[in-house]
Order: structure tokens, then sequence, then C-alpha cells
């Protein structure tokens, strides 16, 4: 039998394997020796160049078997499971099964403390996570070493990865390691790399490529342009508050303002030519690269079944929630969302549900028929044979599941191979610009929507299908985040925005919150997550963030 190879060609620029000889894969454990990379003296430009994206893509180089596909040879070790140091799942499991949205049936060590808000610095997942961020970082950090002059604009493309990378790591664990060369990083504050992000990003921009949407057969799909810049900006300024006591609105809806306005990025008005699937529900559906739902997309993560395939990112997103009783596509009643996964692991909390169906009345119904009851096409929740109460959290039945990311094509077909998937991931979505708008100019309006910003959020419910609203309040606003955005690996970031995440005093309760069924407030201290006790241990620049001192 001929083995599968999977070639690596994250995004067009170079037909280069990433596993070619002379590549190296950036670093070695990071529980060990973080941010230190194995710098050889022979090197390929555009493979280490690819290498930078593709640390979002999967969690390793490939070892060419089915079983590991992209996530073979792991940069992060001494986990088994494969995919599980992928980036965008270990920050998707941090931001979403720590709060409102979303809850996991799997007992793997770092899950259940994930679900009851009980993690500290021995979490496992949060170990993964953090090396995860810190070897991208190191694969930057080595190509602006050897190839910062080789072309300016792949140069600002690699260093926006890194800016994001540390925004990720300063967002997830406050004061963190920093280092621009390929040395051990020492520590700086929260507030410091706030600004270091920012004015990184206000230096490249003008080196990025201009802004425009493409679809993935279009030269540059996947790659970082100036919109990428504006909408990272307005998201810092967004939360500035938090990350540096001062809050930064006016910043925030200039920047987003930016995007809104750019018209070679679109909000996805189209859904299937069949009348099928909505237009929301092509943004997460496997030609999402293919169709115009692609013009939404500002950094979408590229994933193909024939040629990057990975465990993590949208495969996670898609299998973890289904198991085979559910079917998201009614004209094939046999199938589960496009692929042959179905994992049995991630579903909806109920507090998730009520913010479609207020009171506590959402269906035993499919996910096809769902939107219409809730009078929402974003309501892709899956009923029958779910309850919507979760007593057991190890039963994947006791909470609706959600069938908002799935590997059907648009004309109804399946993923070319059953066992990955073609759906890319939207890292950025422009509809993130319009709600940025919303709540930062409503901020400085008193705590009430202003008539752009009601203009902004009207758009996004046209989009869905749902009902007018003429005014909102910060509240609603939050909800209209959670209603747009759930389970795309934010919401811890606009709970805490919000004060609605951490702290003794906190007025927002959640299903299963601290651990107990009706939900128990937690310390203000973790709404930062622990360095990791590895990290402390192999750096001695770094100190335990407050609260996890043992």
């Amino acid at each position: 039998m001929k083995i599968k190879v999977y070639i690596k060609n994250i995004i067009p620029v170079a037909a280069v394997a990433l596993a070619m000889g002379g590549m190296t894969s950036c670093t070695g454990d990071l529980d060990v020796t973080p941010i230190s990379p194995k710098l050889e003296t022979q090197y390929d430009v555009n493979g280490l160049f690819e290498k930078c994206y593709a640390k979002f893509a999967m969690a390793g180089v490939g070892d060419g078997s089915i079983n590991s596909a992209g996530d073979g040879n792991p940069d992060v070790t001494g986990y088994n499971d494969y995919g599980m140091t992928n980036l965008v799942r270990q920050m998707w499991n941090s931001n979403e099964l720590t709060t409102d949205e979303a809850i996991c049936t799997w007992g793997d060590t770092g899950i259940p403390e994930f679900n009851y808000n009980t993690y500290d610095d021995t979490e496992p997942m949060l170990r993964a996570y953090f090396a995860s961020i810190t070897s991208g970082i190191s694969c930057c950090n080595q190509y602006l070493e050897v190839a910062a002059d080789h072309d300016a604009t792949m140069t600002a493309e690699v260093r926006y990865l890194r800016a994001l990378e540390y925004y990720l790591l300063m967002d997830a664990f406050g004061n963190i390691p920093f280092s621009t060369t390929i040395t051990k990083p020492s520590q700086i504050s929260r507030a410091e790399a706030f600004e270091w992000i920012v004015n990184e990003l206000l230096e490249i921009e003008p080196q990025l490529s201009a802004p425009k949407g493409k679809k993935s057969n279009e030269t540059g799909y996947g790659r970082i342009d100036q919109a990428a810049a504006w909408m990272l900006l307005a998201r810092l300024y967004l939360n500035a508050e938090v990350y540096t006591g001062e809050a930064k609105w006016d910043e925030a809806a200039k920047y987003a303002k930016q995007v809104m306005d750019l018209t070679t990025y679109k909000l996805n008005e189209n859904g299937s030519a069949n009348g099928q699937w909505s237009a929301y529900q092509m943004l997460f559906m496997g030609d999402n690269g293919e169709t115009d739902a692609a013009y939404e997309a500002i950094f979408p993560i590229l994933q193909n079944s024939q040629t990057t395939v990975g465990y993590g990112n949208s495969l996670f997103l898609i299998a973890s929630c289904f198991n085979e009783s559910m079917h998201a596509n009614p004209n094939d009643p046999n199938g589960y969302n496009g692929t042959t996964a179905h994992w049995d692991g991630n579903r909806a909390r109920p507090d998730l549900v009520a913010k479609f169906f207020p009171n506590n009345d959402a269906p035993q119904i499919p996910s096809y028929d769902m939107p219409a009851a809730a009078g929402d096409d974003r309501a892709l929740f899956y009923g029958e044979g779910h309850t919507l109460d979760i007593d057991n959290v190890s039963e994947f039945t006791e909470g609706y599941g959600v069938a908002k990311f799935i590997s059907y094509k648009s004309d109804g077909s399946s993923t070319y191979d059953p066992q990955f998937t073609d759906a890319d991931w939207f890292f950025f979505r422009k509809a993130e610009a319009y709600l940025t708008y919303a709540e930062a100019t409503a901020r400085k309006n008193g705590g009430n929507a202003t008539s752009e910003g009601i203009a902004a959020l009207k758009a996004l419910r046209d989009r869905a299908h749902a009902a007018t609203k003429t005014s909102f309040t910060l509240d609603e606003i939050l909800d209209e985040w959670s209603r747009e955005f759930y389970f795309e690996g934010r919401r811890r970031v606009d709970l805490i925005r919000f004060g609605k995440y951490g702290g003794m005093n906190c007025d927002y309760k959640w299903q299963w919150k601290g651990g107990v069924k009706e939900g128990r407030n937690f310390e203000e201290y973790m709404n930062i997550f622990a360095i990791p006790a590895t990290q402390l241990t192999s750096n001695g620049n770094l100190v335990q963030n407050p609260g996890y001192v043992k």
C-alpha cells in the first residue's frame, strides 16, 4: 500500500515542502527551552517563511503517515494526541471551554480544569498553548535573523505573525517572556507588551500589501495584508483598558472603521445557489475559500484534505462537535458533517443557546431547522436527541450540539478526503470590525449604541435574518458578540472586557462556572492564566503571575 505524503504548501508563495533537507523545526521542546531555536547554517528562505505561517495551521511538519498527517513530528513534544499542541486548537480551548459558550465531555488531563475554571500552573493544555505560541515566535525570530533583507513584504508579514503571537501570549498570560532575537527572553509587563505590539504594527503597516480580499485560486490568499494589521490594532485598542488600565475607544473605533470601509473585503451576504445554506453558514463550510465567503476572511488559515491537513483548526471544531447521531445535511442523512470524523466532545452550554432562545425553549430539532425556530440564521444548534440542561458533563447528549463548522461544500458534496477537511479557519472576519465599532462608540456614548453603531449591528443582524433592533445597551452588544462569534475562540476575552468573567463580585454566572452546576464565581486573578511551571523552571528570568504563587 502506498503511504500518502502530505505536502504543507500553506500559502501560495513557493512550491517548497517544509520537510525538505536543511529545514529546521525551529525549536525543540519548548517546555524545556522556550524561544530557543536550532539555527542551522543551511536554510531555505521560502521554506522558513512558510513555516512561520504553518505554525498557525498545524502542530508539526508531518511525517508522511495518514495517522499523523501534518501534525507528525510536532514542534512541541510531550503529548500523545496528534494535533493537541496546535496553536488555534489550544487558543480555542482556553477561550471557549472556560466560558458560558462551550463545555467538553472529554476527561483528558486539562479539559476538566477548563470546564470548571480550576486551572493553575500545572494545566497541561495551557502548557501546550504557551509552548505553541513561543515556538511560533522562535520561527519568526529565526527568519528575521537570517532573511530579514530578502524581501520587504515577506519580512513585514513575518513581523506581523510574531506580533500576533505576542498578542495571544500577552492576552492569555499577562507578563510575558519577550525577545526579538533567538536569545533567551526576559520578562516584560503586559502594558509593555501592548505598547510594543502596537508600535510594531504601526511600523510594518506601510510594507504590507494593500488590503484585498481573495479567493483560494487567487495569488496571495492566506497571506497577511494591511487589513490584518488594522484588525489586530482594533482588537488591541478595544481591550486596551484590560491590558494597560487606560481605555482607547477612539482608536478602536478608528481602525475598525477603516476595515468596515474597505470595499475589497466584504461581509458575505450570499447563501448557496441551491438555497440550502445561509450566507452565515457559508463562512464555516468546506468551500469557504472558494465562494464569496472568502471575501470576509482577514487572515484565513488554510486547510485542505489533500494537501494541508491536521487535527487542529477546522477539523477539531468540526469533528469534536459531532457524534454519530448528528447530521448537518438533510440531504445526506447517513453523513455527519462532511467528514467521517465525530469525536463526541464539545457542545453548547445552555447559556449560549439562551442567547437565541431567552425563554429556554429551544426545540429538540436538527441544526438545519433551528435557525427558523430561533429567527436567526446563526442559531446552528443540534437539539434532536439532546437535552438543553447539563447534569452530567461527560455525557455528550447533555447540552445541544453545535453544527456551525462543517466540511460540506455549498453544493452539498463532502470533502475530498473524508478523514480531514477542506474548510479554512478565518482568524479574523470583517464582521469583527462592525461589532468593535459598535461597542467602542457605545462606550463613548454613555453605554448606548450610537446611530452609526446601530447601523453596524443591523448589517450583521440583517445578514442573519434576525429581527430589527433600534437600540442596544452594552450588555446587549455583549450578547451580540456571542451570537455572531460563538465557538470562534474569543469569548473569554469579551467576558473579561465586560467584567463578567473572574471576580468574586461578578454579576454573571453560567452553568458549571467554577465547577458547580448552578455556577459560582472565582477569583479575579484567574482572568490571566498562570505561566506554566515548566517555563518558570527552564527560564529563571520569569516570575509567576499574582495569585498563582504557592
